[in-house]
């Protein structure tokens, strides 16, 4: 077993004699539930107190997280301090967050990276349910910016565009990261 231990010996046991199949399923299914809760939470704030306030403990929430989230993806993968823009894109995509986004991409050269999110989860069922969009930049924002600075505090990160910021049909958001 691992130095981060995940759970009790039968929890490690069931999972072991799961099918890879199976268990990849069942790992994306509690990602998927720990962003349900999310946003769970998050509708039941902004029903009470509006989606500013909703918005600004989401944002909060968040930048703790990517601290979080990136020493622990740094220290399972035994990644250095101030690595490169690489490392930093292929921790971010070993994230909670970008395993919850299927539709994404990312593009490497030199010292920068882009990632651009074409298809959003979450902004299409708060469309689907009559919501409108979620502007989520601050929120994203704060997350991204996080994640990149606690592995390399060089990088800069930039929005492109994200919602509340107007974007065609088939971009919901894109992001540029650089290493200063």
């Amino acid at each position: 077993m691992s130095e981060y231990p995940s759970g009790s010996v039968e929890d490690c046991k069931m999972l072991s004699e799961m099918p890879i199949e199976k268990s990849l399923d069942y790992f994306f299914l509690q990602i998927r539930n720990l962003w349900r809760v999310d946003g769970l939470y998050f509708l039941g704030i902004e029903e009470k107190f509006g989606t500013e306030a909703a918005t600004e403990i989401d944002a909060g929430v968040w930048q703790i997280m990517a601290k979080i989230e990136a020493k622990s993806l740094r220290r399972m993968f035994q990644v250095s301090e101030n690595t490169d823009i690489s490392t930093i894109m292929n921790l971010l995509q070993k994230s909670s967050w970008a395993s919850d986004q299927p539709f994404k991409t990312v593009e490497i050269s030199d010292n920068t990276a882009v990632l651009t999110i074409d298809r959003c989860r979450t902004q299409e069922a708060r469309l689907r349910k009559g919501l409108g969009e979620f502007p989520c930049k601050r929120v994203r924002f704060g997350y991204l910016k996080n994640f990149a600075k606690t592995l390399n505090p060089n990088v800069e990160v930039n929005c492109i565009v994200c919602p509340p910021d107007k974007h065609p049909p088939d971009l919901w958001c894109r992001w540029e990261f650089k290493l200063k």
